[in-house]
This record gives C-alpha cells, sequence and structure tokens, in this order.
C-alpha cells in the first residue's frame, strides 16, 4: 500500500509580512521556494495543538479476492512532535486493520519525530524545484510545482504540487513514492488536497491508488474533519 506523506509539515498560513508583491507568474521559482519554506517554517512553529477526526477507508480488487475495511481515528498532534491516536470505530477486513492502517498510524509517528521530519519537508535540502505554470484559483491564482526528491525514501515523493499564490501554501499534491513502499505493488499514485483551517492549510482529503502485481488495485482515501487549532499567536481555538 501508498502510505499517506505524512512526515510533510505543509500546514501553511498568512503572513502580516508577505515576502513577496501582489502574486503574479513573474516570480521564478527560486522565489516561489523561497516564500513557501520560510512560511512553512513561521507556521509550523505557530500551531501549538490540532485534534482531528480521520476516517480511513480501504477497498481491494482482485486475486485472492476483495476486500473493504474502516477505520475512525481521532488524531491529536502536539507542537513540537508529538502525534497520538484514538481508534474510535473499525469495520471490515481484520487483515486491513492490522497491516495497512495501524501500520499507516506507526508510520506516521516515526516520520514526526524531528531526525526523519528533517529528511522529508518539502525544502531544498531534499527536493529540486521547477515551475511548471500558473493556474487561476478560488483564492486568486496558484504555482504547479514540479519536484524532484533528492534521494529515495518511501516518505517522499516525486510529481507537482500546487502552491497557493498568497499563502505560499500546498493546497494540492499529485504524485507517486519515491521509493515503492511495497514489493507486491508494482505502481501507486498519490493525490492529497488542503484546505485553510483558521489560518494554516490542513489535510482534507488523501487518496492513494496502488495497483497490485497479481493484477489487483486497490484505493485507500483518508478524510479528515472537525479540525480544532490551536494557533500561538491567538489565544482562541477555531473549530471547522
Amino acid at each position: 500500500m501508498s502510505a499517506p506523506i505524512a512526515a510533510q509539515k505543509l500546514v501553511s498560513a498568512d503572513s502580516k509580512a508577505p515576502l513577496s508583491p501582489t502574486a503574479t507568474t513573474s516570480l521564478t521559482a527560486d522565489q516561489i521556494v523561497d516564500n513557501l519554506v520560510r512560511r512553512n517554517e513561521e507556521r509550523a512553529h505557530a500551531l501549538l495543538h490540532s485534534e482531528a477526526t480521520r476516517v480511513y477507508r480501504l477497498t481491494y480488487r482482485g486475486f485472492p479476492g476483495d476486500r473493504e475495511a474502516e477505520m475512525t481515528v481521532e488524531a491529536t498532534y502536539n507542537s513540537p512532535a508529538s502525534k497520538e491516536f484514538k481508534v474510535v470505530s473499525q469495520s471490515g477486513s481484520k487483515l486491513i486493520q492490522d497491516r495497512v492502517f495501524k501500520r499507516l498510524l506507526e508510520s506516521e509517528k516515526e516520520a514526526a519525530q524531528p531526525a526523519m521530519s528533517a529528511r522529508t519537508q518539502l525544502n531544498r535540502d531534499n527536493y529540486s524545484f521547477q515551475l511548471l505554470s500558473y493556474e487561476p484559483s478560488e483564492t486568486g491564482g496558484q504555482y504547479v510545482l514540479q519536484v524532484t526528491p533528492k534521494a529515495k525514501s518511501k516518505y517522499v515523493y516525486r510529481g507537482k504540487v500546487w502552491v497557493d499564490a498568497s499563502d505560499f501554501a500546498v493546497t494540492h499534491i499529485e504524485a507517486e513514492p519515491a521509493q515503492n513502499p511495497s514489493f507486491w505493488t508494482k505502481k501507486n499514485e498519490i493525490h492529497h488536497d488542503y484546505k485553510k483551517v483558521q489560518a494554516f492549510w490542513l489535510p482534507v482529503r488523501n487518496e492513494s491508488v496502488s495497483f497490485i502485481r497479481l493484477g489487483g488495485r486497490a484505493t485507500l482515501t483518508i478524510e479528515y474533519k472537525n479540525y480544532k487549532v490551536t494557533d500561538a499567536r491567538q489565544p482562541s481555538d477555531s473549530k471547522q
């Protein structure tokens, strides 16, 4: 299965002192990446605490038989690198619950640790960037960047990221893992979407499609809802 790229600190928010003029296509890839990296660092420091409900669903079709499972999890994050998960409910295939869902949670905890996080963050130490295009969006516009990891790992990816031109936040990812996470899969596709919650862009939906060597196909989705975040710069919490 293709694990979500959980180590990325892709939370983003507004800044009172923008690093560039009004966003236009005249910005270079270097300027966009400079803004993205700096804003992400600022907002990662500002995010003290978050809570969310996640719904994991996996559907497998193929040899030796179809399987499905679902798990609801309460996820809690505390700065700088603590993640805790409480399973609220689960149903369907016990195999998927134990060997996919629970392993995903364990991998996310591992990826959040400082040493691992440093090797997977979206910056120049870990990735090369190329500006592909500028597209209109509901928030005014976004840049499309091609990202290529400098080292292979199941926690990094190659593909495209969409960056909001005002907040310099990643809003969407279309990619594949830099390293095949399992011998049994021949191809993995990753689709991630983010939304703005209070002052942060946080995951709203992840989808990973794995094509199995024996001919099957597994589709994993993670939906995020009921966010509650604590911003170091504001005294009150916000729920969405």
